[in-house]
Protein backbone atom coordinates (compact mmCIF):
# COMPACT_ATOMS: atom_id res chain seq x y z
CA UNK A 1 0.00 0.00 0.00
CA UNK A 2 1.77 3.18 -0.66
CA UNK A 3 0.67 6.66 0.71
CA UNK A 4 -0.18 8.66 -2.56
CA UNK A 5 -2.71 7.57 -5.02
CA UNK A 6 -0.63 8.90 -8.03
CA UNK A 7 1.87 6.60 -6.93
CA UNK A 8 -1.02 4.40 -9.20
CA UNK A 9 0.00 5.63 -12.33
CA UNK A 10 3.45 6.60 -11.32
CA UNK A 11 2.85 9.83 -11.42
CA UNK A 12 6.54 10.82 -9.80
CA UNK A 13 8.15 9.46 -13.08
CA UNK A 14 6.57 12.36 -15.03
CA UNK A 15 8.86 15.01 -13.34
CA UNK A 16 12.67 15.60 -13.37
CA UNK A 17 14.65 15.62 -10.39
CA UNK A 18 14.19 19.22 -9.91
CA UNK A 19 10.16 19.86 -9.37
CA UNK A 20 10.21 16.27 -7.40
CA UNK A 21 12.60 18.34 -5.18
CA UNK A 22 11.02 21.27 -5.21
CA UNK A 23 7.76 19.94 -3.81
CA UNK A 24 9.57 18.10 -1.66
CA UNK A 25 10.89 21.53 -0.08
CA UNK A 26 7.56 23.04 0.11
CA UNK A 27 6.26 19.66 1.41
CA UNK A 28 8.95 19.43 4.22
CA UNK A 29 7.25 23.51 4.78
CA UNK A 30 3.56 22.68 4.96
CA UNK A 31 4.17 19.62 7.25
CA UNK A 32 6.65 21.82 9.87
CA UNK A 33 5.40 25.28 9.86
CA UNK A 34 1.74 25.04 8.22
CA UNK A 35 -0.03 21.66 9.07
CA UNK A 36 0.20 21.74 12.82
CA UNK A 37 -0.95 25.28 13.08
CA UNK A 38 -3.50 25.47 10.39
CA UNK A 39 -6.70 23.94 12.29
CA UNK A 40 -6.22 26.51 14.94
CA UNK A 41 -5.80 29.47 12.31
CA UNK A 42 -8.60 28.62 10.86
CA UNK A 43 -10.55 28.46 13.46
CA UNK A 44 -10.04 31.57 14.72
CA UNK A 45 -10.11 33.12 12.09
CA UNK A 46 -6.53 34.42 12.06
CA UNK A 47 -4.15 34.81 8.64
CA UNK A 48 -0.79 34.04 10.14
CA UNK A 49 1.48 36.67 9.40
CA UNK A 50 4.49 34.89 10.37
CA UNK A 51 4.58 32.80 7.39
CA UNK A 52 4.95 35.21 4.90
CA UNK A 53 9.14 35.99 5.50
CA UNK A 54 9.86 31.99 5.55
CA UNK A 55 7.75 31.57 2.57
CA UNK A 56 9.79 34.41 0.55
CA UNK A 57 13.29 32.83 2.25
CA UNK A 58 11.84 29.52 0.74
CA UNK A 59 11.36 31.12 -2.76
CA UNK A 60 7.82 30.90 -3.25
CA UNK A 61 6.49 34.72 -3.59
CA UNK A 62 6.28 35.59 -7.62
CA UNK A 63 8.53 32.15 -7.73
CA UNK A 64 7.59 31.80 -11.67
CA UNK A 65 9.09 35.44 -12.22
CA UNK A 66 12.08 36.24 -13.98
CA UNK A 67 14.39 39.18 -12.20
CA UNK A 68 14.03 41.49 -8.97
CA UNK A 69 15.10 38.96 -6.70
CA UNK A 70 12.09 36.10 -7.66
CA UNK A 71 13.16 32.54 -7.92
CA UNK A 72 12.14 32.13 -11.69
CA UNK A 73 10.63 28.97 -11.17
CA UNK A 74 8.80 27.04 -14.24
CA UNK A 75 4.99 26.90 -14.43
CA UNK A 76 5.56 23.17 -13.29
CA UNK A 77 7.06 23.99 -10.06
CA UNK A 78 5.24 26.52 -9.43
CA UNK A 79 2.10 24.57 -9.62
CA UNK A 80 3.82 21.51 -7.92
CA UNK A 81 4.36 24.02 -4.99
CA UNK A 82 0.79 25.46 -5.25
CA UNK A 83 -0.60 21.78 -4.56
CA UNK A 84 1.36 21.27 -1.46
CA UNK A 85 0.43 24.66 -0.12
CA UNK A 86 -3.15 23.91 -0.34
CA UNK A 87 -2.61 20.24 1.02
CA UNK A 88 -2.29 22.86 3.89
CA UNK A 89 -5.03 25.03 3.43
CA UNK A 90 -6.65 26.58 0.20
CA UNK A 91 -5.91 30.15 2.28
CA UNK A 92 -2.84 29.97 2.94
CA UNK A 93 -1.97 29.09 -0.86
CA UNK A 94 -4.26 32.01 -1.69
CA UNK A 95 -1.56 33.76 0.22
CA UNK A 96 0.99 33.54 -2.25
CA UNK A 97 -1.33 33.72 -5.55
CA UNK A 98 -2.57 37.03 -4.36
CA UNK A 99 1.05 38.69 -3.69
CA UNK A 100 2.78 36.07 -6.69
CA UNK A 101 0.02 35.30 -9.64
CA UNK A 102 -1.66 38.96 -9.50
CA UNK A 103 0.17 41.87 -7.33
CA UNK A 104 3.39 40.72 -8.52
CA UNK A 105 2.99 39.90 -11.93
CA UNK A 106 0.99 43.09 -12.32
CA UNK A 107 3.93 44.93 -11.81
CA UNK A 108 6.21 42.81 -13.67
CA UNK A 109 4.40 42.16 -16.87
CA UNK A 110 3.12 45.89 -16.85
CA UNK A 111 4.87 47.92 -14.59
CA UNK A 112 7.40 50.08 -15.23
CA UNK A 113 11.52 49.99 -14.57
CA UNK A 114 11.23 52.07 -11.83
CA UNK A 115 7.71 50.14 -10.45
CA UNK A 116 9.39 46.77 -10.39
CA UNK A 117 12.91 48.00 -8.69
CA UNK A 118 10.69 49.36 -5.74
CA UNK A 119 8.91 46.91 -5.26
CA UNK A 120 9.51 43.09 -6.53
CA UNK A 121 12.47 42.71 -4.56
CA UNK A 122 10.93 43.39 -0.99
CA UNK A 123 7.43 41.31 -2.33
CA UNK A 124 9.40 38.41 -3.27
CA UNK A 125 11.29 38.89 0.13
CA UNK A 126 7.99 39.06 1.62
CA UNK A 127 8.88 42.41 3.09
CA UNK A 128 6.40 43.72 1.28
CA UNK A 129 2.55 43.10 0.86
CA UNK A 130 0.48 43.38 -2.21
CA UNK A 131 -3.28 43.40 -3.33
CA UNK A 132 -4.86 43.05 -6.47
CA UNK A 133 -8.14 45.42 -6.55
CA UNK A 134 -10.47 44.32 -9.35
CA UNK A 135 -13.48 42.60 -8.01
CA UNK A 136 -16.37 44.97 -7.24
CA UNK A 137 -19.40 44.63 -5.17
CA UNK A 138 -21.74 44.94 -8.32
CA UNK A 139 -18.84 43.40 -10.78
CA UNK A 140 -17.88 40.08 -9.94
CA UNK A 141 -18.14 37.79 -13.27
CA UNK A 142 -18.19 40.82 -15.69
CA UNK A 143 -15.26 43.58 -14.41
CA UNK A 144 -15.49 45.26 -17.54
CA UNK A 145 -18.67 47.15 -15.71
CA UNK A 146 -16.53 48.45 -12.92
CA UNK A 147 -17.61 51.73 -11.43
CA UNK A 148 -14.31 52.49 -9.69
CA UNK A 149 -13.17 55.86 -11.76
CA UNK A 150 -9.98 57.39 -12.30
CA UNK A 151 -9.96 60.70 -13.54
CA UNK A 152 -7.08 63.15 -14.46
CA UNK A 153 -6.64 66.40 -12.20
CA UNK A 154 -3.40 68.48 -13.25
CA UNK A 155 -0.27 65.84 -12.97
CA UNK A 156 -2.18 63.39 -10.35
CA UNK A 157 -5.31 60.72 -11.04
CA UNK A 158 -8.00 60.64 -8.52
CA UNK A 159 -9.62 57.60 -8.14
CA UNK A 160 -13.19 56.66 -6.39
CA UNK A 161 -14.89 53.63 -6.47
CA UNK A 162 -15.32 50.60 -4.65
CA UNK A 163 -13.78 46.53 -4.42
CA UNK A 164 -14.89 43.91 -2.88
CA UNK A 165 -13.77 40.53 -2.19
CA UNK A 166 -10.08 41.82 -2.10
CA UNK A 167 -7.40 39.38 -0.46
CA UNK A 168 -4.97 40.52 2.24
CA UNK A 169 -6.27 44.14 1.58
CA UNK A 170 -6.14 45.33 5.24
CA UNK A 171 -2.25 44.33 5.32
CA UNK A 172 -1.01 45.60 1.94
CA UNK A 173 1.64 48.17 1.52
CA UNK A 174 0.44 48.65 -2.19
CA UNK A 175 -2.51 47.68 -3.98
CA UNK A 176 -3.19 46.96 -7.82
CA UNK A 177 -6.01 48.86 -8.34
CA UNK A 178 -8.06 48.67 -12.00
CA UNK A 179 -9.86 51.80 -12.71
CA UNK A 180 -12.03 52.84 -15.37
CA UNK A 181 -10.74 56.05 -17.19
CA UNK A 182 -11.76 58.01 -19.77
CA UNK A 183 -9.39 56.12 -22.41
CA UNK A 184 -10.85 52.95 -20.75
CA UNK A 185 -9.68 50.12 -17.93
CA UNK A 186 -5.80 51.53 -16.49
CA UNK A 187 -4.54 49.87 -13.46
CA UNK A 188 -2.58 51.99 -10.95
CA UNK A 189 -0.26 51.07 -8.11
CA UNK A 190 -1.43 52.70 -4.75
CA UNK A 191 0.04 52.70 -1.55
CA UNK A 192 -2.39 51.39 1.17
CA UNK A 193 -1.79 54.75 3.59
CA UNK A 194 -2.86 56.83 0.69
CA UNK A 195 -5.50 59.28 1.94
CA UNK A 196 -8.67 57.83 1.06
CA UNK A 197 -7.99 54.30 1.32
CA UNK A 198 -9.68 52.07 3.56
CA UNK A 199 -9.78 48.51 3.69
CA UNK A 200 -12.19 46.41 6.04
CA UNK A 201 -11.88 42.80 6.13
CA UNK A 202 -14.93 40.77 5.55
CA UNK A 203 -15.60 39.07 8.53
CA UNK A 204 -18.27 36.02 9.79
CA UNK A 205 -16.94 33.81 7.05
CA UNK A 206 -17.84 30.39 6.62
CA UNK A 207 -14.73 29.38 4.60
CA UNK A 208 -11.12 30.75 4.11
CA UNK A 209 -11.01 31.39 7.36
CA UNK A 210 -7.36 31.75 7.45
CA UNK A 211 -6.81 34.30 5.04
CA UNK A 212 -8.02 37.45 4.72
CA UNK A 213 -10.57 39.22 1.92
CA UNK A 214 -11.47 42.99 2.21
CA UNK A 215 -13.99 45.48 1.29
CA UNK A 216 -11.82 48.68 -0.21
CA UNK A 217 -13.55 52.01 -0.49
CA UNK A 218 -11.87 54.74 -2.48
CA UNK A 219 -12.86 57.98 -1.83
CA UNK A 220 -10.98 60.30 -3.99
CA UNK A 221 -7.60 58.48 -3.68
CA UNK A 222 -4.71 60.90 -5.53
CA UNK A 223 -1.83 59.64 -7.02
CA UNK A 224 0.73 60.72 -9.19
CA UNK A 225 0.76 60.23 -12.90
CA UNK A 226 3.71 58.08 -12.12
CA UNK A 227 1.59 55.47 -10.21
CA UNK A 228 -0.23 54.28 -13.04
CA UNK A 229 0.95 50.78 -14.72
CA UNK A 230 2.22 51.71 -18.40
CA UNK A 231 1.73 48.84 -19.61
CA UNK A 232 -1.76 47.87 -19.06
CA UNK A 233 -4.25 49.19 -21.39
CA UNK A 234 -7.84 47.21 -21.34
CA UNK A 235 -8.91 44.12 -19.50
CA UNK A 236 -5.75 42.71 -20.98
CA UNK A 237 -4.18 43.92 -18.03
CA UNK A 238 -6.08 42.26 -15.29
CA UNK A 239 -7.20 38.91 -17.24
CA UNK A 240 -3.16 38.19 -17.79
CA UNK A 241 -2.89 38.24 -13.84
CA UNK A 242 -6.18 35.97 -13.50
CA UNK A 243 -4.63 33.25 -16.05
CA UNK A 244 -1.99 33.07 -13.88
CA UNK A 245 -3.60 32.56 -10.89
CA UNK A 246 -6.05 30.72 -12.64
CA UNK A 247 -3.58 27.90 -13.55
CA UNK A 248 -2.17 27.91 -9.77
CA UNK A 249 -5.65 27.08 -8.60
CA UNK A 250 -5.74 24.02 -11.05
CA UNK A 251 -3.11 21.86 -9.32
CA UNK A 252 -3.49 23.97 -5.80
CA UNK A 253 -7.13 22.62 -5.55
CA UNK A 254 -5.86 18.86 -6.21
CA UNK A 255 -3.70 18.91 -3.40
CA UNK A 256 -6.94 20.24 -1.32
CA UNK A 257 -8.30 16.67 -2.85
CA UNK A 258 -5.10 14.51 -2.16
CA UNK A 259 -5.09 15.75 1.41
CA UNK A 260 -8.63 14.61 1.74
CA UNK A 261 -8.36 11.77 0.23
CA UNK A 262 -5.10 10.99 2.75
CA UNK A 263 -7.31 12.06 5.48
CA UNK A 264 -10.14 9.32 4.87
CA UNK A 265 -8.01 6.80 3.98
CA UNK A 266 -6.34 6.66 7.04
CA UNK A 267 -9.07 6.78 9.00
CA UNK A 268 -10.93 3.92 7.40
CA UNK A 269 -8.00 1.87 7.97
CA UNK A 270 -8.10 2.04 11.55
CA UNK A 271 -11.77 2.87 12.57
CA UNK A 272 -13.06 -0.46 13.04
CA UNK A 273 -17.35 -1.57 12.53
CA UNK A 274 -18.90 -4.31 12.90
CA UNK A 275 -15.91 -6.04 13.31
CA UNK A 276 -13.74 -4.83 11.00
CA UNK A 277 -12.10 -1.78 9.58
CA UNK A 278 -14.18 0.54 7.71
CA UNK A 279 -11.78 -0.03 4.94
CA UNK A 280 -12.36 -3.65 4.48
CA UNK A 281 -16.17 -3.30 3.16
CA UNK A 282 -16.98 -3.24 -0.57
CA UNK A 283 -18.55 0.34 -0.68
CA UNK A 284 -15.78 2.18 0.84
CA UNK A 285 -13.25 0.95 -1.44
CA UNK A 286 -15.37 2.38 -4.30
CA UNK A 287 -15.51 5.11 -3.05
CA UNK A 288 -11.70 5.10 -2.35
CA UNK A 289 -10.36 3.96 -5.95
CA UNK A 290 -13.24 6.49 -7.68
CA UNK A 291 -11.32 9.58 -5.68
CA UNK A 292 -7.79 8.32 -6.55
CA UNK A 293 -8.93 8.12 -10.12
CA UNK A 294 -9.95 11.14 -10.24
CA UNK A 295 -7.17 12.87 -8.43
CA UNK A 296 -4.68 11.41 -10.83
CA UNK A 297 -6.56 12.28 -13.83
CA UNK A 298 -6.75 15.74 -11.97
CA UNK A 299 -2.97 16.13 -11.30
CA UNK A 300 -2.41 14.58 -14.95
CA UNK A 301 -4.27 17.64 -16.73
CA UNK A 302 -2.49 19.93 -14.36
CA UNK A 303 0.68 18.46 -15.54
CA UNK A 304 -0.28 18.86 -19.36
CA UNK A 305 -1.54 22.79 -18.98
CA UNK A 306 1.89 22.92 -16.66
CA UNK A 307 3.85 21.93 -20.05
CA UNK A 308 2.09 23.91 -22.14
CA UNK A 309 2.44 26.57 -19.72
CA UNK A 310 6.42 26.05 -20.14
CA UNK A 311 6.40 25.71 -23.65
CA UNK A 312 4.40 29.04 -23.89
CA UNK A 313 1.41 27.31 -25.93
CA UNK A 314 -1.13 27.17 -23.18
CA UNK A 315 -3.86 29.15 -24.48
CA UNK A 316 -6.68 30.85 -22.02
CA UNK A 317 -9.81 27.96 -22.67
CA UNK A 318 -6.92 25.32 -21.42
CA UNK A 319 -6.95 26.93 -18.19
CA UNK A 320 -10.26 26.76 -17.93
CA UNK A 321 -10.30 23.12 -18.61
CA UNK A 322 -8.28 22.95 -15.57
CA UNK A 323 -10.03 25.55 -13.25
CA UNK A 324 -13.23 24.12 -14.03
CA UNK A 325 -12.71 20.41 -13.71
CA UNK A 326 -10.33 20.32 -11.28
CA UNK A 327 -12.43 22.50 -8.65
CA UNK A 328 -15.49 20.77 -8.93
CA UNK A 329 -14.00 17.16 -8.79
CA UNK A 330 -11.90 18.49 -5.34
CA UNK A 331 -14.64 19.74 -3.96
CA UNK A 332 -16.59 16.07 -4.52
CA UNK A 333 -13.63 14.59 -3.31
CA UNK A 334 -13.73 16.64 -0.06
CA UNK A 335 -17.31 16.30 0.65
CA UNK A 336 -16.48 12.44 -0.16
CA UNK A 337 -14.24 12.47 2.53
CA UNK A 338 -15.71 14.43 4.96
CA UNK A 339 -19.06 11.89 4.81
CA UNK A 340 -16.61 8.62 4.92
CA UNK A 341 -15.45 10.10 8.16
CA UNK A 342 -18.56 10.03 9.99
CA UNK A 343 -19.52 12.61 12.59
CA UNK A 344 -15.76 13.02 13.62
CA UNK A 345 -15.82 14.80 10.42
CA UNK A 346 -17.65 17.90 11.25
CA UNK A 347 -14.35 18.60 13.45
CA UNK A 348 -11.22 20.32 13.04
CA UNK A 349 -9.32 17.33 14.30
CA UNK A 350 -9.48 16.14 10.43
CA UNK A 351 -9.06 18.25 6.99
CA UNK A 352 -11.61 17.24 4.64
CA UNK A 353 -14.88 19.53 5.53
CA UNK A 354 -11.94 22.74 6.24
CA UNK A 355 -10.71 22.16 2.90
CA UNK A 356 -14.47 21.72 1.40
CA UNK A 357 -15.50 25.36 3.04
CA UNK A 358 -12.48 26.43 1.43
CA UNK A 359 -13.30 25.36 -2.10
CA UNK A 360 -16.61 26.62 -2.03
CA UNK A 361 -14.74 30.32 -2.26
CA UNK A 362 -11.87 28.26 -4.43
CA UNK A 363 -14.62 27.24 -7.07
CA UNK A 364 -15.95 30.40 -7.31
CA UNK A 365 -13.17 33.10 -7.43
CA UNK A 366 -11.01 34.25 -10.49
CA UNK A 367 -14.31 32.78 -12.81
CA UNK A 368 -17.31 31.16 -11.57
CA UNK A 369 -17.98 27.45 -13.37
CA UNK A 370 -20.71 29.05 -15.28
CA UNK A 371 -18.29 31.52 -16.66
CA UNK A 372 -15.87 29.44 -17.43
CA UNK A 373 -18.21 26.88 -18.98
CA UNK A 374 -19.39 29.85 -21.14
CA UNK A 375 -15.34 30.50 -22.08
CA UNK A 376 -15.44 26.87 -22.97
CA UNK A 377 -18.47 26.94 -25.04
CA UNK A 378 -16.96 30.00 -26.94
CA UNK A 379 -14.13 27.90 -27.64
CA UNK A 380 -16.10 25.24 -28.95
CA UNK A 381 -18.40 26.76 -31.20
CA UNK A 382 -17.18 29.79 -31.95
CA UNK A 383 -20.03 31.70 -30.11
CA UNK A 384 -19.53 33.89 -27.20
CA UNK A 385 -22.80 33.30 -24.97
CA UNK A 386 -22.14 35.62 -22.20
CA UNK A 387 -25.09 38.08 -23.27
Amino acid sequence: MTDSPLDLIGFDSLLTDEERATRDRVRAFVDSDLRPNIARWYDEGVFPREIIQPMGALGLLGMHLQGYGCAGRSAVEYGLAAAELEAGDSGLRTFVSVQGSLAMTAIHTFGSEEQKTEWLPRMARGEAIGCFGLTEPEAGSDPASMRTFARRDGDDWVITGSKRWIGLASIADIAVIWANTDAGIRGFLVPTGTPGFTATPIAQKLSMRASIQCDIVLDEVRVPASAQLPGAEGLRGPFTCLNQARYGIVWGVMGAALDSYRAALAYVQQREVFGKPVAAYQLTQQKLVDMALEIDKGFLLALQLGRLKDAGQLQPHQISVGKLNNARVAIDIAREARAMLGGNGVTLEHSPLRHANNLESVRTYEGTDEVHTLILGNAITGIPAFR
